[in-house]
């Protein structure tokens, strides 16, 4: 008997989290940028030459060979032992007080920041960033539905008097990128960071401060991490995604005990743990100073590009355009005058094979239409030259028509 084809099932019904999903604006730019002939200025990428691939196949060879099935095997939530002494001693070196008991090892810190809002966040709870601020972690805390509460950034961070007006509305936590800000560049001012904490401890707000560029200054003395200032009350994420690899998706997390141990319990849900394998290549690749011996070679490539742009903007943009001159990290930010659209001079741009990201997207509320941001690591000094020109005369030609 031959039976009846099965009728064509219902749409599945989606949460309504599910409905308010939205694609990461980078990450659509990125699948253009794939073409060869594109000169990218879009993503978040470090030059291709720093990334230490003998290094790491060396490393994967002795883990496998000394190591063996362990690392093949599941692991603790938290992260293995060695790594997590080593994220440890590397954070007393900046003056954060950390044991290995106050490090959950994340997939990356961008799952850190999924986290977070996971365990902080009710449908409606506030949460105050930064304005602009990272794209990752708008996309990360709007899946919990809050409202995101942006407070304005100048030259010297954010500012702290519109910070106060919006702690006053009694969010759950502050995020805050303190050193080279993803996407403007800024550092936050050596005087406002005490200050900033001071405001958050006096309105019972939880800091998290997000650090994925702090080791990447290319001129200046480091400044104290927040965490270093007050470690009761702060979150602190880190990445091996810029001073070795992101492709091995390793981040970490570092703050008060209880909390931590509150995030190993969510991302027990999430994942188990992060790559057992991946942990044990970080740690034997990072033996033995090897970072303190690589990321000078990291910065002096990013130093020589963020020059090379910063000269191609002084010599190819128009007066009336404004940009920052950031002292580390992997980007700079446009800002065009108010009239101006920088989502309509992409497509421009894209004619010329030259992308960059426009600001609107790392906006809680999607303003800084006339702003983007550029990124300065990727590409070598002879296309960024040769793209900033080219992104020079579209501005030219919009503003002459403007």
């Amino acid at each position: 008997m031959t039976s009846a084809p099965l009728a064509p099932s219902a749409s599945p019904v989606l949460s309504r989290r599910a409905g308010l999903m939205r694609g990461s604006a980078i990450r659509e730019l990125l699948k253009l940028t794939e073409q060869q002939q594109i000169i990218s200025f879009g993503g978040g990428l470090p030059a291709s030459e720093v990334l230490p691939v003998e290094a790491i196949a060396e490393a994967a060879g002795r883990v496998l060979a000394t190591t063996g099935a362990a690392a093949l095997q599941y692991g603790a939530t938290e992260g293995i032992r060695p790594l997590r002494e080593f994220i440890a001693e590397r954070m007393r070196r900046k003056g954060i007080p950390a044991t290995p008991d106050d490090v959950l090892v994340t997939s990356g810190a961008q799952q850190g920041l999924d986290l977070i809002g996971r365990l902080f966040l009710d449908p409606g709870a506030g949460v105050v960033t930064e304005a602009p601020t990272f794209l990752g972690a708008l996309q990360a805390f709007s899946a919990y539905e809050p409202r995101i509460l942006g407070a304005a950034v100048d030259d010297r961070g954010v500012r702290l008097d519109l910070l106060e007006e919006r702690l006053r509305l009694r969010p759950r936590f502050l995020y805050v990128l303190p050193n080279f800000q993803n996407p403007s560049g800024v550092t936050l001012a050596p005087l406002r960071r005490p200050a900033l904490l001071e405001l958050a401890a006096r309105h019972d707000v939880t800091v998290v401060e997000d650090d994925p560029y702090g080791e990447l200054r290319y001129e200046g003395e480091p400044l104290p991490p927040l965490a270093s200032l007050d470690p009761d009350h702060v979150i602190h994420l880190g990445s091996f995604s810029k001073i070795l690899a992101p492709g091995l998706r390793v981040g970490w997390m570092v703050g008060p005990r209880t909390l931590i141990r509150k995030l190993a319990l969510l991302k027990q849900g999430a994942d188990l743990h992060t790559g057992t394998l991946v942990q044990h290549l970080v740690t034997e690749v990072c033996r033995d100073g090897f970072l303190d011996r690589h990321i000078p070679r990291i910065l002096a490539v990013h130093r020589e590009r963020r020059d090379a742009m910063l000269e191609a903007l002084a010599r190819h943009f128009p007066p009336s355009v404004r940009w920052t001159r950031p002292l580390g990290g992997l980007f700079l930010w446009v800002t065009l005058p108010s009239d101006c659209d920088a989502e309509a001079l992409l497509q421009s741009a894209l004619a010329r094979d030259v992308a960059f990201v426009p600001g609107a997207c790392f906006f809680p509320d999607a303003s800084g239409r006339n702003c983007f941001r550029l990124n300065f690591s990727y590409a070598p000094p002879t296309l960024i030259a040769e793209g900033i020109r080219r992104l020079g005369k579209v501005l030219h030609a919009a503003l002459r028509h403007s």
